[in-house]
């Protein structure tokens, strides 16, 4: 046995503790009601760092972004733990999804850059979200090209503005925030108890990082970020309760059957 490996209870207030951390940021930020939005120039090298950034939690690169990861864990980990990473992965994935899914339209709350472009009476968000996707996308490119006009110091790299258009559903919750929050914390669990620290330390920085560049590029308040940690983390640790759950029971039935 490796004696790097840890037990469940050391890993579980590892994950605790990162969790803790991932909550504190956007946290601050919402308390203390630091504007992230328009903050930075979006026509810069950094900007477009934070569009690839954004871009491994966006359809089809966000699966991408999950197979890379679980190939490195399959290297990382023995058979059986690859094995309940996976089932806990596919479980907390498919609940992100539906939460997401399911909240949006319910908080029905507008994205920065769109109150933005109200505040520069270039766009109504109460009509604006009333109308189909391919009518949204138009409606902020016109928008878009006005604002730049209007702002001159407010100028939008090509691939910002076609996230921009791309992207032209509710705000909250993050839903880059939550899968990235949800898969790091998963992922981060079973590698902690094979003894890694190093992957587990670069998820959990990949996922402040998603957190920022949604709020940096104008998709996200503080607030939805804040949410979609904290809804990441509870389903997290509810997907691998049940795996564990799961793996005590089986355990227990093997070493019945095994002094029947």
């Amino acid at each position: 046995m490796n004696p790097l490996h840890r037990d469940a209870k050391t890993s579980s207030k590892l994950l605790l503790i990162g969790w803790a951390m991932l909550i504190l940021i956007p946290a601050s930020l919402y308390i203390f009601s630091v504007t992230m939005f328009p903050r930075i120039e979006l026509d810069t090298h950094f900007a477009q760092l934070l569009y690839w950034i954004t871009s491994t939690g966006t359809a089809p690169y966000g699966i991408a972004t999950g197979i890379v990861i679980l190939i490195a864990c399959y290297r990382s980990l023995a058979k059986p733990q690859f094995l309940q990473l996976v089932l806990a992965v596919s479980i907390s994935m498919a609940a992100t999804l539906s939460l997401n899914h399911f909240l949006k339209p319910f908080f029905a709350e507008a994205r920065p850059y769109a109150a933005l472009l109200a505040q520069e009476s270039l766009l109504n968000t109460d009509d604006f979200y009333q109308h189909n996707k391919k009518n949204k996308r138009a409606m902020i490119s016109t928008a878009v090209e006005q604002l730049e006009v209007a702002r001159n110091d407010i100028n939008l790299s090509s691939a910002i503005k076609g996230h921009w258009q791309h992207e032209v559903g509710y705000s909250f919750p993050s839903g880059h925030t939550l899968f990235a929050v949800t898969l790091a914390l998963v992922v981060s669990f079973y590698l902690l108890l094979a003894g890694q620290t190093l992957l587990p330390t670069a998820l959990f920085s990949w996922a402040i990082a998603m957190g920022f560049s949604r709020m940096w590029l104008g998709m996200h308040w503080p607030q939805d970020v804040l949410a979609s940690t904290v809804i990441g983390g509870i389903i997290a640790l509810s997907s691998i309760a049940v795996i564990q759950t799961l793996l005590i029971r089986v355990n227990r039935v093997q070493k019945l059957s095994a002094n029947e």
